[in-house]
């Protein structure tokens, strides 16, 4: 990004990203409206699984191959591939839901489909961020991101709730169409920079299967990445049946209803926008690092206390969950910002992809160990345990120099193993 860039990126970042924050909201009441139909629908908690894994499997699967194909694609024409394919999407439940033939099996496909969009729009945007913000506010912007993620997890459920009080469910599924089709108007009319890759102009494109592999060696020849992903996956096994297993925690522990668990969820909600707003204010540490560090200590102390407060301490539960709310952008916006400072343009897509797949893989692994576990022992030791891993793993990080200086040994295997790339605009 070029001196004259600098002094104006944010008119045409920020018109994409207020686009895409429409489609997000839009995506999330439908998606909310969606799991209520089934749950009134089939009551089955089988179901509601199957569902998940429906909507988690693409990204797993397909992640890494989608990540390198838009390192060869214009990132831009992704964002809109991906946007118009999940409106279509839409606009077939839009008719299924009119017409009175929706099924389950067709919302399994649904979930599949708007998953396998959001494999390729994710990437995409996360790369093309990269190259439109200046590298001194990626952690600015990844703050805002996780806010605009914590807002929805605050708002989407209650307005879609009343939604669904006010418009039949192929009104709420245009609503997703409407959203979409304002992120794909905002994206026509910016451009976005596509880096050259040295390959392509000598002439040497390698095939998919090649770019695949060319990511996972980038992963493997980079310690410090490599430590930060085992960090994810493990917190990922440990954390993620917590937030699966509240609503047991809720019934079993502090003897409460939809209500207090709305609340948990809210608090949590809450927390996400507080700390995505101080990172976007703040910027974090000089040395990122160490701000996701630090979070990753403060969180697992907030999980462990939602485990080990007496029944009747709910509200020091719901100020828990709150705190660990608030650090989960201080973790994850810098490590976003780490990759789009320090990866070389042309690997975004696929560096983004693996690290994601790979710590997304182990939901559905730790969801199957948690549900035998909980019947045998309880809910609680998972909150406790969970958060005594998450506080160590990031104590232990501060002592791991492949971690600390992950962004200055990122910076030499760049220039050891990748050829440099310019940022060109896109070819609209």
């Amino acid at each position: 990004m070029n001196a004259s860039n600098t002094q104006r990126w944010q008119i045409p970042f920020f018109a994409i990203w207020i686009g895409q924050a429409f489609s997000l909201v839009g995506s999330q009441v439908a998606g909310f409206a969606l799991v209520w139909w089934l749950t009134k629908t089939t009551g089955s908690a089988t179901v509601l699984a199957m569902s998940t894994m429906a909507a988690i499997l693409p990204g797993v699967v397909l992640g890494p191959f989608a990540g390198a194909l838009v390192d060869r694609w214009s990132r831009k024409r992704v964002m809109l591939a991906a946007d118009g394919f999940v409106a279509l999407v839409a606009v077939w439940l839009v008719y299924l839901f009119w017409s009175g033939s929706m099924q389950v099996w067709h919302l399994y496909v649904a979930l599949l489909a708007r998953s396998l969009g959001e494999a390729f729009h994710w990437p995409a945007m996360q790369a093309s961020t990269s190259l439109m913000v200046p590298k001194e506010h990626l952690s600015r912007v990844a703050g805002l991101n996780q806010s605009i993620r914590g807002g929805l997890n605050v708002v989407a459920p209650p307005l879609g709730a009343l939604l669904l009080e006010l418009l039949p469910l192929h009104g709420i599924m245009g609503i997703d169409v409407v959203t979409a089709g304002l992120a794909m108007t905002t994206l026509l009319f910016v451009t976005i920079p596509q880096p050259q890759r040295a390959d392509a102009e000598a002439g040497q494109m390698p095939t998919v299967w090649a770019d695949v592999r060319a990511g996972l060696r980038y992963v493997r020849g980079w310690p410090g990445l490599m430590a930060i992903l085992g960090v994810a996956m493990i917190i990922n096994f440990v954390v993620n049946p917590s937030f699966s297993l509240m609503p047991l925690l809720v019934t079993d522990h502090f003897q409460g209803s939809a209500l207090q668990l709305g609340w948990l969820e809210s608090a949590w909600g809450v927390g996400v926008v507080a700390g995505g707003l101080l990172l976007s204010l703040w910027g974090g540490f000089r040395r990122r690092i160490y701000t996701s560090l630090l979070g990753m200590v403060i969180a697992g102390v907030g999980i462990a206390t939602v485990g080990l407060v007496p029944g009747s301490a709910f509200v020091w539960a719901v100020s828990a969950l709150f705190v660990a709310g608030a650090m989960n952008p201080l973790i994850n916006g810098p490590l976003f910002a780490i990759l789009q400072a320090t990866v070389a343009p042309e690997m975004q897509g696929r560096i983004f992809t693996l690290v994601s797949s790979f710590a997304t893989a182990m939901m559905p692994l730790s969801l199957a160990v948690a549900g035998p576990l909980a019947d045998a022992v309880g809910v609680r030791p998972w909150y406790v345990v969970g958060g005594i891993v998450f506080s160590l793993v990031g104590v232990v990080g501060f002592f791991v120099p492949a971690i600390i200086k992950v962004e200055e040994n990122g910076h030499s295997q760049e220039t050891a193993t990748v050829p440099q790339a310019q940022s060109v605009p896109a070819a609209d």
